[in-house]
């Protein structure tokens, strides 16, 4: 079961209780749910007043839904967690990569060359520089139609290769 599954389990018995414990009041015992629900204060006005004559009682049969929700916001945030999950004190990780763009894919396509013997795979610029595989493979064919690289399949996997003659 997964964590947003177990949640909404758990929100739903909370909401079950809630409205049980309202049902206290046919026995006298108005504001149980909010008692349970965190609202001390309230709950202790609806237990000794029978609910606010009933009246109070019976209005809250329509805000059990938000109490819940409200309490278990509280508890998250007790405990540490955003309202969707997430611990607050988690580190922030950057939505975007930085992405080379023009000259400089070219040149850590370049680099990346350098470093494997002057050679270079589609894939391997795709991994070395975050690029898409068409940026890569468009990069590396304007370097091909300008007389820098030439191309070959290597023999083991077939794989088009990219030689930069001064590299290698």
């Amino acid at each position: 079961m997964n964590a947003e599954n177990h949640t909404n389990k758990d929100h739903q018995e909370r909401l079950f209780v809630s409205y049980i414990l309202s049902a206290g009041w046919f026995f006298g015992l108005g504001g149980l749910h909010r008692l349970y629900n965190g609202k001390i204060g309230t709950g202790l006005l609806w237990l000794v007043t029978y609910g606010v004559f009933g009246i109070g009682q019976f209005i809250d049969l329509f805000f059990i839904p938000n109490m819940v929700d409200e309490h278990e916001l509280k508890l998250k945030l007790k405990a540490g967690v955003s309202p969707f999950g997430v611990p607050l004190e988690q580190a922030v990780v950057a939505s975007q990569v930085y992405r080379p763009t023009g000259n400089q894919l070219i040149v850590k396509l370049i680099e990346t060359a350098e470093s494997r013997g002057g050679m270079i795979t589609v894939t391997q610029g795709v991994k070395a520089t975050g690029a898409s595989f068409a940026e890569v493979e468009t990069a590396l064919k304007d370097l091909l139609k300008s007389g820098y690289v030439r191309i070959d399949n290597d023999p083991m996997t077939g794989a088009v290769t990219y030689h930069f003659h001064e590299l290698g």
